[in-house]
């Protein structure tokens, strides 16, 4: 076996996520996996035997991204949902496609938010399918590193029929979070989308008790939310962060802000469902009204992220992908849609990097720094005055 030697990225350029200038002349040593020292090109100082040189000009290092919302169990397409009853053992392959798709478009952790529920051979327990994906991923250093919520928990009515575990009261709703925790879920989602328009599915006394519970067991609650109704019981709940918010009004991002709750956006998935206007022959994509119903809610749903930035908000990036219609590898899509959306470039990448990791209380996650692991790639061009540079991955330093 050959001896593993220190690598050297010369006379690169840095953009850490933390702020909108650009270090450039940098070279980052690695070695075991770490980052042994980050200094000037032209002041190396000497370096260890026979250690690798990568010719770094020209690119730009970036943290290991996080996607804050996905779905590692599901492939994404037009035909996003009836994916979610393919067979086990498929969605499984997915996953594991899925991590090769995540590690070369630069993304390091992925927080899964709710996969399929299947029976595990191991021991005939029906468990939610990315907590076998956890385990096969652990220790694996090709592998992202994953945070699971997961099943789905919705109310009766909102999902299609055996995709998610439903409660149509609170009782049920505790019974079945706690269930969820016991699995080895690390966090919960709750859809906040109820089967009657404009109506939260829970009470603010029902979600609250959830909550409790789940922090006293050291495990964050987070909520679905695609209607104003569904985030006002997720704040006045307490829970600690929106998946999407595509309807918050002045209200409720104050109140997010005071609470320190994260906004998790994934409005990307506009984009995409735009690109099928153009790729499929579904009516919701392709006739008009459905064209018009999308365009308003991405409307509604740029504002609410506009309001959530100008009220100090935390805002994380997602794509939605596998449980969405994105794919595993497009959340520099999502980058630039914030940036459209009136983020500056250095926000938008926070929001895939630092602020993700500060979501999953990870210190190293979305972060370069001495001493910490060497999760971080390259790209071809700034993507801090260009967001679609984060598209031109060139080279990732755990893979």
């Amino acid at each position: 076996m050959t001896a593993a030697r220190a690598t050297l990225y010369r006379d690169a350029a840095l953009a850490d996520g933390t702020g909108s200038s650009l270090r450039r002349g940098v070279s980052i040593l690695v070695d075991d996996r770490r980052v042994i020292w980050i200094r000037p090109a032209s002041d190396e100082g000497v370096l260890p035997p026979n250690a690798r040189v990568i010719d770094a000009g020209g690119s730009t290092a970036v943290p290991g991204m996080v996607d804050a919302h996905s779905h590692v169990t599901l492939p994404g397409g037009s035909h996003w949902i009836d994916r979610g009853f393919d067979p086990p053992e498929e969605l499984l392959d997915v996953a594991e496609h899925n991590g090769d798709l995540l590690g070369r478009a630069g993304v390091r952790w992925a927080r899964d938010v709710g996969s399929p529920a299947a029976v595990d051979p191991r021991d005939g327990h029906r468990r939610a399918l990315a907590l076998r994906v956890r385990e096969r991923w652990l220790g694996d250093s090709s592998r992202p590193r994953i945070r699971v919520a997961g099943t789905w928990l919705a109310h009766s009515g909102v999902l299609p029929s055996g995709l998610a575990i439903e409660a149509d009261d609170g009782f049920h709703l505790f019974k079945a979070a706690s269930a969820q925790l016991d699995d080895g879920a690390d966090f919960l989602k709750l859809y906040l989308d109820g089967p009657k328009p404009q109506e939260a599915p829970w009470s603010t006394e029902d979600v609250r008790a959830v909550a409790e519970m789940a922090h006293a067991r050291r495990a964050k609650v987070t909520a679905h939310s695609g209607t104003l109704a569904g985030a006002r019981v997720a704040i006045d709940a307490g829970l600690d962060s929106l998946e999407h918010g595509f309807e918050l009004d002045a209200d409720a991002v104050a109140a997010m802000a005071r609470q320190g709750m994260f906004l998790i956006s994934t409005l990307a998935i506009f984009r995409s469902w735009a690109s099928f206007a153009q790729t499929t022959t579904l009516s919701r994509f392709v006739g008009n009204e459905g064209r018009e119903r999308a365009e308003r809610r991405r409307e509604m749903a740029v504002e609410s992220v506009r309001l959530a930035r100008r009220a100090g908000v935390r805002i994380a990036a997602g794509t939605d992908s596998g449980g969405g219609s994105l794919r595993a590898n497009h959340l520099a899509w999502e980058v630039e849609a914030l940036v459209e959306a009136g983020l500056a470039p250095w926000e938008a990448l926070a929001s895939a990097t630092v602020r993700g990791g500060d979501l999953l209380g990870e210190p190293e996650a979305g972060r370069i720094r001495v001493g910490g692991p060497a999760d971080f790639f390259l790209v071809h061009g700034d993507p801090l005055s260009d967001p679609t540079a984060l598209w031109r991955v060139w080279r990732t330093a755990w893979l």
